[in-house]
């Protein structure tokens, strides 16, 4: 399974494509799309440059980012890392 991703126009926020075609910001929300149906929501999102920036397909399972790009992926969908370890010391 695929989702789209892009970052927002507005505020370059993480954005997903939903299930609905609207733009969704949890990665739980974001539609699932097989392989027949994937490139047609991302022309959908890129239909939107109004709102999607630079959309592309992500490689899913369980609803986790997988394949190459899955460390990228996890972190846009769980936000910056900085700040995250500063209490730790």
């Amino acid at each position: 399974m695929k989702i789209v991703t892009a970052n927002r126009l507005s505020d370059g926020r993480v954005l997903y494509l939903g299930a609905d075609g609207a733009p969704v910001l949890s990665l739980a929300q974001a539609g699932r799309f097989d392989a027949a149906d994937a490139d047609a929501a991302l022309a959908a999102a890129a239909g939107r440059p109004d709102l999607f920036v630079n959309p592309y397909l992500v490689e899913v399972e369980d609803g986790r980012p997988s394949g190459r790009d899955r460390f990228r992926e996890t972190i846009r969908a769980t936000g910056p890392t900085v700040g995250h370890s500063l209490g730790a010391a």
